[in-house]
């Protein structure tokens, strides 16, 4: 019933863009799938990084959601199987007794009916498969919700990251504005004594009287930014920062104090942006939506329910338990759709638009990463560039400023000269700070867009059996595990090089554990006589595969 599912093609360039200072040749991305701490190498980052890990809300949110989803999961496949119930009643009713006889007496009639058993109460038997799709669609969405937690876990990292080097750069350019105001206030006092003496002039007072004001004014600002950064900080900690850890911040003064971040590898190949969590997450709401398809299909084909109960019943409860008593009931029945006024036909066209919806979602994903790839590969080229050009930039304005001074305290060049070359280098140190600061702030992103801290092992329960072997012991401990649950007839046998008998296939998503490999489904419909054993599910994408053991002699 469930559609075959093929991935999209990816509507994305099969390689990066490049100016060509870098090479665009396949290289290895064995670096990029390391532990986070191999990228943020600073200590303090680290700490705080491992501590965000912990306590950030958004974080703990997203387990939470998964933890959700894992147990919706566990709700959808467990109607696979039959729930047994155990009951226990007693019925006592009082009738007239001239209802039972023509003569009319005053005694009272009594009616007893106790009763105690077990039973199975409108068991679905999955012929057409839509239970195992809608557990399928619940298992992709589960697989969906544990990869976005994925994607929270890596954009978390980099946030500390770069929330760190944010408050780094604020407290490095409040110190220069402060080193900047103090060396105006020197210069305003000195201009304002030559103006007192007659050598100078008062409009030149009045310069150095604005440009001090000006950097005080900035003096707040970058106070005021620094304390921002820290909030931040603290936000995505989810907790108040440690003294330890504030004084080990503090003590970054500048963001060459910041431990530098290893190279990424140049030249990976556009492909890998496949195993970012968010958009594998992405095909797996589109596996569930095509899973969904299936359900959907299966609406229009009977569905047959057994109710059964066995027990005990009596009018005396004394007797209840003797030899006799036993009673037992079973109650098949098939429910066909006839007419429902188009409700069936409209459910499985929203679930085509559902899938077409998610296709398009999968696709904008990936054009959306490859962008962030691309404009981090971009900025990476351009930002190395603009941080040289900026370097010899501000030593170019400090030795024009030096000369200025100079001149000014010779007596060759107004004041004016020597605020212009003093503006200029306070404007060229605040951009090289900033450029140091988008540098390293796009190394994170280019980090975290290609995937990098994230090990490529999926949660336990969404692991798959690669490329499993059936072998007698591994097919013998599954038939003894089914022995010891179930209690199946000994007459059940399989035969070396042959499927078992009522091997039934099953192209459901893996059970939990202990079937996360190989998949168990009992056919309890049959009286519990007959297992089968459904497929086992490899990447190489075999249907069936034989059983080398001779039963039992080899279990």
């Amino acid at each position: 019933m469930i559609p075959h599912y093929h991935r999209p093609a990816a509507p994305v360039s099969t390689t990066w863009p490049s100016s060509g200072d870098h090479p665009t040749q396949t290289q290895d991305d064995t670096a990029l799938m390391q532990d986070w701490r191999d990228f943020y190498r600073d200590p303090v980052m680290q700490t705080l990084i491992a501590t965000a890990l912990e306590n950030n809300r958004d974080l703990r949110i997203a387990q939470q959601q998964t933890a959700a989803a894992s147990s919706q999961f566990d709700i959808e496949n467990a109607a696979l199987f039959p729930t047994l119930n155990g009951t226990a009643g007693a019925n006592v009713q009082k009738m007239n007794s001239h209802i039972w006889s023509l003569s009319r007496t005053d005694e009272p009639i009594y009616m007893r009916q106790y009763a105690v058993g077990f039973g199975v109460s409108a068991y679905e038997v999955d012929l057409w498969g839509r239970i195992r799709s809608a557990s399928r669609a619940s298992f992709d969405r589960y697989m969906a919700s544990a990869l976005n937690q994925q994607a929270m876990r890596l954009s978390i990292i980099s946030s500390v990251a770069t929330a760190m080097l944010n408050w780094v750069a604020n407290a490095q350019a409040l110190t220069l504005t402060q080193a900047v105001l103090a060396n105006r206030q020197r210069t305003y006092d000195l201009v304002r004594q030559t103006a007192d003496v007659g050598t100078g002039t008062q409009l030149d007072v009045a310069e150095a009287e604005s440009a001090l004001h000006d950097v005080e004014t900035n003096v707040e600002i970058y106070t005021r930014q620094k304390a921002e950064a820290f909030n931040q900080l603290t936000l995505l900690v989810g907790m108040p920062l440690p003294d330890a850890t504030v004084q080990s911040l503090n003590a970054k003064a500048s963001l060459e104090a910041v431990s530098a971040f290893p190279e990424v590898p140049e030249g990976l190949p556009s492909e890998m942006i496949a195993r970012r969590p968010d958009i594998r997450a992405a095909e797996a709401d589109l596996r569930a939506a095509n899973d969904d398809i299936g359900a959907a299909r299966a609406e229009f084909f009977p569905k047959i329910q057994i109710t059964a109960a066995n027990g005990t019943a009596s009018n005396n409860i004394t007797r209840l338990f003797q030899s006799g008593m036993g009673a037992w009931n079973v109650a098949p029945q098939i429910t066909l759709p006839l007419f429902d006024a188009g409700r069936l036909t409209a459910q499985l066209k929203q679930a085509h638009s559902r899938k077409r919806e998610e296709v398009a979602r999968y696709e904008k994903t990936v054009q959306q990463g490859f962008r962030e790839v691309a404009d981090a590969l971009i900025g990476r080229e351009t930002y190395e560039r603009q941080t040289s050009a900026q370097q010899k930039a501000v030593a170019a304005n400090q030795r024009q400023y030096d000369l200025a001074l100079q001149r000014y305290k010779a007596g060759y060049d107004p004041y004016l000269e020597t605020l212009v070359a003093q503006r200029t280098l306070y404007t060229a140190q605040l951009r090289a700070i900033t450029t140091q600061l988008q540098t390293l702030s796009n190394s994170v992103t280019l980090y975290k867009v290609l995937g990098g801290g994230w090990n490529d092992t999926p949660p336990k329960r969404m692991a798959f059996h690669s490329d499993a072997q059936c072998t007698a012991p591994a097919i013998c401990e599954l038939f003894n595990t089914a022995f010891r649950q179930f209690k199946l007839r000994e007459q059940t046998v399989c035969q070396r090089q042959k499927p078992f008998t009522s091997l039934r296939k099953n192209k459901g998503s893996p059970l939990p554990p202990p079937y996360s490999d190989t998949k168990l489904l009992f056919n309890l419909a049959d009286r519990m006589a007959e297992c089968w054993l459904g497929q086992i599910q490899t990447r190489s994408g075999s249907r069936q595969r034989t059983f080398p053991c001779n039963f039992p002699n080899d279990c």
